[in-house]
């Protein structure tokens, strides 16, 4: 396994170097991109997201796509459409490719366009291919959707729907950084901006991108013990049958618990985990690592959690406290 791991290592290590403070986000990009999963970035404005995606797509040397999600854009804008064309005196119709067909496609404001147009991202998503005009386009075999939104402002915005939410694999809070990090980054852009550093770019080294397609391949091999299995149930249907742990609020604050997916999800990025860690077998560590991203967009909270101002991340908190491990 060591090649691969030691590739992917590399590009995490890279990324890091251009994308201070954000330690948490990066790692899990990179899950994302094993998992052959989507990842939801969050967080408000300057904290580095789309840097960070347009870093991992250069670094792997990848094409990269930009959809500015606006309230006026329209399915075709990403998908592509049919253009008419007379090739040698003939009327034809040509695909022309939408932005979709890049293999890291920033999704940049998701929340910022309308239902129809998130409803093309979610076959793409989900199916890995897009359909238009009755004709079927198949996407890139390493394809990975990076959405984007702001936490703060909603207005002018369409929340995106359960069923979308469901399908990121990973949904990541970007916080703003402490103080050294701060520091560190006033001194990374100034080091950018001279003219050395802009000579040294141009001799960038890229990782080759199969060896993320290899690591896909290893994840399989990675063992989930019974231990393991049972405490991802656990951590499942505690969130739908909260009233099992009744010295607990829960079943006040959740409305609706995290569906099969959920489990599919935490079970893939825990593996993951393992494997980034260099480790053959899942422990509970790995589970509770990726547990914050996987859970916390999947859990609807009730009115009472809302007054109360819990928020899904404290729900996840308090039932990687609750649940017992085995």
């Amino acid at each position: 396994m060591h090649k691969a791991q030691d590739a992917v290592a590399k590009l995490i290590n890279h990324v890091n170097q251009s994308v201070v403070g954000q330690p948490h986000v990066v790692k899990s990009l990179i899950i994302g991109l094993l998992t052959n999963g989507h990842v939801l970035l969050e967080g408000l404005p300057g904290t580095a997201k789309t840097r960070s995606i347009k870093t991992l797509a250069h670094a792997l040397n990848a094409s990269f796509g930009r959809i500015q999600f606006t309230p006026d854009l329209l399915p075709s804008d990403v998908t592509g459409t049919e253009v008419y064309q007379e090739i040698n005196g003939k009327p034809q119709l040509h695909f022309q490719a939408g932005p979709i067909f890049n293999s890291i496609v920033l999704a940049d404001e998701i929340n910022r366009a309308p239902a129809k147009v998130q409803a093309a991202l979610l076959e793409a998503m989900a199916e890995g291919t897009i359909t238009v005009s009755d004709t079927t386009h198949t996407l890139p075999e390493l394809f990975m959707v990076l959405a984007t939104q702001n936490p703060v402002e909603q207005e002018g915005t369409y929340p995106l729907p359960e069923a979308q939410m469901d399908r990121f694999m990973m949904k990541v809070s970007v916080s703003y950084p402490d103080d050294e990090a701060e520091k560190e980054i006033i001194r990374l852009v100034r080091y950018e901006e001279s003219e050395q550093v802009n000579k040294l770019q141009k001799e960038t080294v890229t990782i080759d991108p199969r060896a993320i397609l290899e690591g896909r391949k290893e994840l399989p091999l990675i063992h989930v013990s019974d231990i393991a299995e049972n405490y991802i149930v656990a951590l499942i249907m505690a969130t739908r049958h909260p009233e099992r742990y009744p010295h607990t609020q829960l079943s006040q604050w959740i409305d609706v618990g995290a569906s099969p997916r959920a489990s599919i999800a935490l079970d893939k990025c825990a593996r993951a985990h393992a494997w980034l860690e260099n480790r053959e077998h899942v422990l509970p560590d790995d589970i509770r690592a990726v547990a914050h991203s996987v859970l916390g967009h999947r859990i609807s909270l009730s009115y009472d959690a809302l007054a109360d101002g819990i928020s899904t991340q404290d729900i996840v908190a308090i039932l990687l406290n609750t649940v017992a491990i085995g």
